[in-house]
């Protein structure tokens, strides 16, 4: 099992600021609550509180299938009311199965392979 890392980009919509970290507060515990194999599932707010990033590690790509699953109901309210632009980094090794799901939600997605680092591998 490889484990992959995540980071997950959006705007806030105008005037959605507020409703927008209630909504995260509920993704969070979502997690906490369903997700076994996410290892790191935290969101930054820009400065100007008009951008969002959410960095996440999962322990396989079954436990990233899982967490999108899990959250599937909520994602969808949050790309709908709350966010706009949303954009995804995975860095590893997706399995197909997670290559296929990714590709028909349709997301502007970049896949990044391991090249080097303090450790061998991630």
């Amino acid at each position: 099992m490889a484990k992959l890392q995540v980071s997950a980009k959006m705007k806030i919509r105008d005037g959605m600021l507020e409703a927008f970290k209630q909504h995260a507060a509920e993704c969070v515990q979502r997690a906490k609550e369903k997700d076994p194999g996410t290892l790191q599932y935290d969101w930054f707010i820009s400065i100007d509180k008009s951008e969002c990033e959410i960095r996440e590690t999962y322990e396989s790509s079954e436990a990233f299938l899982a967490h999108l699953f899990n959250l599937s109901d909520l994602l969808s309210i949050l790309y709908e009311r709350f966010a706009s632009d949303h954009t995804v980094a995975i860095y590893g090794e997706p399995s197909p199965e997670l290559l296929e799901r990714i590709k028909a939600r349709g997301v502007n997605t970049k896949f990044f392979s391991f090249l080097h680092g303090l450790q061998e591998s991630p």
